[in-house]
């Protein structure tokens, strides 16, 4: 039972013998035993220096030994003690060896092959998130459309700032809005954008997902490490993100003209935004006509802008 915290089973066993002899002697605990009284004397200095037993003063000395909770107690905070070190002394070899290969190319990238092992280094990139998180939606989708990863909602309740982007597609997929605005409120910072490139997601700033596949289900993935090309990414996110119209429904405008306005912004065409919004495509087209007018657009995506410029839409 004591090997783990570094008793030898010879030892243990004496220690044992001992709980149910204590104040013997040496002679005696040698015969109880069946050992030789010198390797006895030697399992007593060990079991002394672990602090299993106690020597007393008498001539000759009696072997008192320390109660088990207490024993195994002090052990195991030693042990605790020295895993603590260890584990400090790894993080100080591993910043070396980061220190030594940051500068080669071969450690910048990862390439990873297969879905199952993109979703699990996906994952892992997710539980080691505290602070940020940001994302590229678009189609295609490993799991069912329309429905999140629990794992990011999970960040937000965990107090990390998670902030997406939705090209058109992810919200004209069924459910697809309802979605997004449910990711809304639930904490998610979201924003949709007409011309979303790719996939992203973006741990804490220090790490990228980037699949590889556009149009195609997702086979192929790079993780990207601290370099130009995570620079390049962030700002390329950050510029998306300046030109996207919020998801979020809004304070200033009126509910339902602040959702067209976010469909309108997606692509989504007249019979499409009637549909979610349970209203007539004739009253969406004189909607959308009178909004276009009223704020100088000439296209929809336009007004989405306009009305986001002008407050109208509200994070």
């Amino acid at each position: 039972m004591l090997e783990s915290v570094g008793v030898e089973p010879p030892d243990e066993e004496a220690y044992r013998a001992l709980l149910t002899a204590s104040g013997c002697g040496v002679p005696e605990l040698a015969k109880l035993l069946d050992r030789d009284e010198r390797e006895v004397a030697a399992t007593v200095d060990r079991l002394e220096s672990l602090g299993l037993l106690t020597t007393t003063s008498d001539h000759p000395p009696r072997l008192l030994p320390t109660r088990p909770d207490v024993a195994v107690d002090g052990l195991v905070a030693v042990r605790r003690a020295e895993l603590d070190r260890v584990r400090a002394e790894a993080r100080v070899l591993l910043s070396e060896v980061h220190a030594q290969e940051q500068h080669r190319p071969e450690n910048l990238v990862e390439v990873i092959v297969g879905q199952e092992a993109i979703a699990a280094r996906f994952a892992q990139l997710l539980a080691g998130t505290r602070d940020q998180l940001l994302v590229l939606d678009r189609p295609p989708y490993a799991s069912r459309p329309g429905e999140s990863d629990p794992k990011v909602r999970g960040l937000l309740t965990e107090g990390v700032v998670v902030q997406g982007i939705y090209s058109p597609d992810s919200l004209n997929i069924p459910g697809g809005v309802d979605e997004a605005y449910s990711a809304a409120d639930a904490g998610e910072t979201s924003r949709v954008h007409p011309r979303v490139p790719m996939k992203l997601a973006v741990f804490d700033r220090r790490i990228a997902l980037l699949p590889l596949s556009v149009d195609q289900l997702v086979d192929s993935a790079l993780v990207v490490h601290p370099c130009a090309l995570l620079d390049a990414l962030i700002e390329m996110f950050t510029l998306l993100w300046n030109q996207a119209v919020p998801v979020v429904p809004p304070v200033k405008a009126d509910p339902t003209d602040a959702r067209l306005m976010t469909l309108l912004a997606a692509g989504f065409k007249d019979d499409a935004i009637a549909r979610q919004l349970g209203l007539s495509s004739r009253t969406v087209g004189r909607r959308v006509a009178e909004l276009m007018e009223a704020l100088g657009a000439r296209t929809r995506f336009q007004a989405g802008i306009h009305a986001q410029r002008r407050h109208l839409l509200e994070e």
